[in-house]
């Protein structure tokens, strides 16, 4: 298998350019390849298929824990560099069939190597209902993990510091919560939680107002991905709901701990701007990514099994029957 690795802002994905149809991946071969340590390593997998729709390429989106996704800001941006980079369209405006819908992205190249510009109109953005802090409250004290990062009353402690919150949809869910200091600790105890209080799931966003005027700053906790060093489509929900609080303009430099993504807030749409960098081209030895993906598929099939005895162990169990028959 041949891909390449992209990133836009510190959000990377690897690149399978299948407009063939030839190579499908299934979820625990994205778990492989995603994996940091023993595969390749990124956020995500990016398979670029065969157009829809009068567009000129198709994506299809695969998240680290080998779930599928809607749409990815960085993600579309970094596709289009591979599709340039392996000849299958040029640089200009680029349009691409996603789950979420098509999106055009306009594309620079750039003298220099690897270093290219996209903007993606990541089209409108759907405002939600604003979530107030019992209704925050509620969704944290969800089961998930025994994480003591994320346990109930440690998360009740971090969402001390939020001010306000909202639903913000741009392609896919996101829960947009704005504080005085966008701190990791902070989105790594509550992202957890809140991704999971959504149907499908939710991207978590935690940002504050500054330094400058018209910027905010921004930690992420990405749906199947966790804590990332940026998000796109988080950046433009984050902009959009300070924009609808009156803390920013309609152009809004969002600083995720990657790198500087633009967001521009029109009328009928938000757009998406920053460079993107290839990185490398890699293969992988098909052998040796089927015997990865099956100790994928053994590590979360134990994971199940674990999970399932602790729940049965929680769970009250009534007495054995007496053998005798008799009764007190």
């Amino acid at each position: 298998m041949r891909i390449t690795k992209h990133h836009g802002a510190g959000n990377d994905f690897l690149v399978l350019v299948d407009l063939e149809g030839l190579r499908p991946v299934g979820p625990f071969e994205v778990r492989a390849l995603c994996d940091r340590r023993t595969g390749v390593g990124a956020d995500g997998l990016l398979r670029l298929v065969a157009p829809e729709l009068g567009t000129d390429i198709g994506m299809e989106l695969w998240n680290a824990d080998g779930s599928i996704a809607e749409m990815s800001g960085n993600g579309i941006r970094c596709l289009v560099q591979a599709a340039v980079h392996a000849g299958v369209v040029t640089a200009g405006t680029v349009s691409v069939s996603t789950a979420a819908g098509p999106k055009s992205v306009e594309f620079e190249t750039s003298e220099e190597p690897g270093l290219g510009f996209a903007s993606v109109d990541m089209g409108t953005a759907v405002l939600g209902t604003e979530i107030d802090r019992a209704g925050l409250s509620a969704r944290i004290s969800l089961e998930t993990d025994d994480d003591p990062r994320t346990t109930p009353a440690t998360a009740a402690r971090e969402l001390s510091t939020v001010k306000r919150s909202r639903l913000v949809r741009i392609g896919n869910p996101h829960i947009v919560l704005m504080s005085d200091r966008a701190e990791r600790a902070v989105v790594t105890s509550l992202g957890p939680r809140l991704e999971c209080s959504e149907p499908g799931g939710a991207n978590v966003e935690l940002f504050s107002v500054g330094p400058g005027r018209d910027e905010l700053s921004l930690v992420v906790w990405e749906r199947g991905a966790g804590e990332t060093l940026a998000c796109g489509t988080g950046s433009c929900a984050v902009a959009v709901a300070a924009h609808s609080w009156g803390e920013v303009g309609e152009r809004v430099a969002v600083h995720n701990p990657g790198g500087t993504l633009g967001v521009t807030i029109t009328g009928a749409s938000v757009w998406l701007s920053g460079p993107t960098r290839h990185v490398a081209d890699v293969t992988v030895e098909e052998d040796v990514l089927a015997q990865l993906a099956q100790m994928a598929q053994l590590a979360q099939e134990q994971a199940v099994a674990a999970t399932a005895t602790d729940l049965s162990r929680q769970l009250p169990h009534e007495p054995a029957p007496d053998p005798t028959g008799s009764a007190a």
